[in-house]
């Protein structure tokens, strides 16, 4: 009869910093118990313990921050049924997605590059002060929490795509490349390593079945609808994804989480483009290295109109800032990179009714709504898909396709397709 194969022992070291402040943290694991642990600050003695209950016992600022980065690496829990992962941002939304993913919830937060010179740094989704937000939050309801500290892969796979995007011209959507291609990926990851059977988010979307397929779906509340920030995560991921809030409104949310007594029901939302740190594009740009070539403004004959500091400072149907005289307002219509110069017309010359799309039809449709900006109104279009994508037909003229940004295609509710736009025409 073989014998079992001993348990493997590790060592975890975690340590966190503010100013002259430090705190150390150091485990020894066999398995997912920890068989020794040195961690002055925390609540409660961690010897004995898995990392799963370890992950919920509070403490110290500093200390708990330390035993985080000491656990993440190695994290792992036995699986379970009930168990659901919950992506925490620190806000109101994902504090109210793990108030209902009790008892057998654990709170992850992922920890993204943000942009040391930007003016409001600490208010993001994903900085040091959220993080230790959501943590307080779980704590509180004693439940586990994880910090996942990926900001290098997320600027490798997120930042630097986007700053790439601009200097060649384009007007990319980071959030559509951190959910779609990054961030679902590593959280789903992490649900695995948790064993968790779910991954629940703070998102207001919804997932309906079509033709035997799950599809993200608009939220019930149209002003939160967040499926389009949603719609290039892959289908096929959505079997273990859930969004706890795709039936409620903000204010229910709130209402929840005051009931409960959580101080996330008067935190203010998180911003956009959580790297920026609440800077404008064109400063972060700048600091990235981007290169201002000056060039000239034409008009749509190419007339010589005027000069412009770079390309990238200027997105299609922008009006501030073209710094040329003329008889009529005059708007941004697009870059032509070849000869560097800005191209400018009047309002009416911004409409586009033909747009290419580079992406991926999930199911098969012929009528579609089509929006082609986050903050922008669905439009009716006709699909045809192509090799690369998919090409679309708009029944009335869009002001300002941008390219770039996502077009992403509803059938009533349910998303059925998204892709970058690559080009627009009249």
């Amino acid at each position: 009869m073989p014998y079992p194969e001993p348990m493997r022992t590790q060592e975890l070291i975690g340590d966190s910093a503010h100013g002259e402040r430090y705190a150390v943290v150091r485990l020894l694991v066999e398995g997912e118990r920890i068989v020794e642990a040195d961690a002055a600050g925390m609540a409660e003695e961690l010897t004995g313990l898995t990392l799963l209950e370890a992950a919920a016992i509070p403490g110290e600022t500093l200390a708990a921050d330390a035993l985080a980065n000491a656990l993440a690496p190695a994290f792992r829990a036995t699986p379970s049924s009930e168990r659901v992962a919950v992506a925490m941002s620190g806000g109101v939304d994902s504090a109210v997605a793990v108030l209902r993913a009790r008892p057998d919830a654990i709170g992850v937060t992922l920890r993204l590059w943000v942009d040391p010179a930007g003016p409001d740094g600490e208010r993001v989704c994903c900085s040091p002060a959220a993080v230790i937000r959501a943590r307080q939050t779980c704590h509180r309801l004693g439940l586990p929490h994880v910090t996942l500290d990926l900001r290098e892969l997320h600027r490798e796979r997120v930042v630097q795509p986007f700053v790439s995007g601009y200097a060649a011209g384009l007007t990319p959507n980071p959030c559509m490349r951190c959910n779609g291609a990054f961030r679902f990926a590593e959280l789903l990851g992490f649900a695995k390593r948790a064993g968790a059977a779910a991954l629940w988010t703070g998102h207001y979307a919804r997932i309906a079945e079509r033709d035997g397929r799950r599809l993200v779906a608009r939220a019930a509340d149209p002003l939160k609808d967040q499926s389009y920030m949603l719609a290039t995560v892959d289908p096929r991921l959505l079997e273990r994804i859930g969004f706890p809030l795709g039936e409620e409104t903000k204010d229910d949310v709130r209402a929840e989480a005051a009931a409960a007594g959580l101080e996330a029901a008067t935190r203010p939302e998180s911003q956009e483009a959580c790297f920026l740190a609440g800077d404008d594009y064109r400063s972060f740009l700048t600091r990235q290295g981007v290169a201002a070539k000056p060039g000239p403004i034409v008009d749509e004959a190419g007339t010589e109109l005027g000069r412009h500091g770079g390309l990238w400072r200027y997105t299609a149907g922008q009006r501030r800032g073209i710094g040329v005289t003329a008889s009529e307002p005059l708007y941004a219509l697009a870059g032509d990179t070849r000869t560097n110069a800005l191209v400018v017309g009047p309002r009416r010359s911004l409409a586009r009714t033909r747009v290419v799309a580079r992406g991926r039809m999930y199911l098969p449709a012929r009528q579609v709504q089509a929006k082609l900006r986050y903050r922008s109104p669905a439009v009716e279009a006709k699909v045809q898909q192509t090799r690369t994508g998919f090409a679309l037909e708009l029944a009335e003229p869009v002001e300002a396709v941008a390219p770039g940004q996502v077009a992403v295609l509803y059938v009533d509710d349910a998303v059925v397709g998204a892709g970058v736009i690559s080009h627009a025409s009249g």
